[in-house]
């Protein structure tokens, strides 16, 4: 693989830590994507709509309404009346959905200090800055 263009590199790290984030993750039966939504979801104490979550994961909203759903599906998050606006659904993760999140979690940044342990950790942090 050429070294001289950026977007290949990345694109070819992203698939390797996309590897390890699935392996890392399928214990506990959701993928990245997934965990991103509990992560979203678990960082505030206002519930998010729908809307909301997808347009902090910068995700178009018929993914997100695949992904709430299969969370749902799997015990995860619950979608309730959203108590400051009845017009749109608050997503909430149930308590099965923290437990898995707190799990998940930890095995994800295992997963990625994994991937990330080559570099340097000054490296590590020029990184997450770029």
């Amino acid at each position: 693989m050429s070294t001289d263009h950026l977007v290949p590199l990345l694109k070819h790290a992203l698939a390797r830590l996309n590897d390890r984030m699935t392996e890392a993750l399928a214990p506990f039966g959701i993928d990245g994507r997934e965990l991103a939504v509990l992560m979203t979801l678990g960082r505030d104490d206002d519930p998010l709509s729908q809307q909301e979550i997808a347009a902090k994961l910068r995700v178009d909203r018929t993914t997100m309404v695949a992904l709430v759903d299969g969370l749902e599906e799997k015990g995860l998050v619950d979608r309730r009346p959203h108590p400051a606006d009845r017009r749109k659904n608050a997503v909430v993760p149930t308590p099965e959905g923290r437990k898995v999140l707190r799990a998940a979690r930890q095995a994800g940044d295992a997963a990625e200090q994994t991937f990330l342990s080559p570099l340097s950790p000054t490296t590590v942090t020029t990184l997450r800055r770029a």
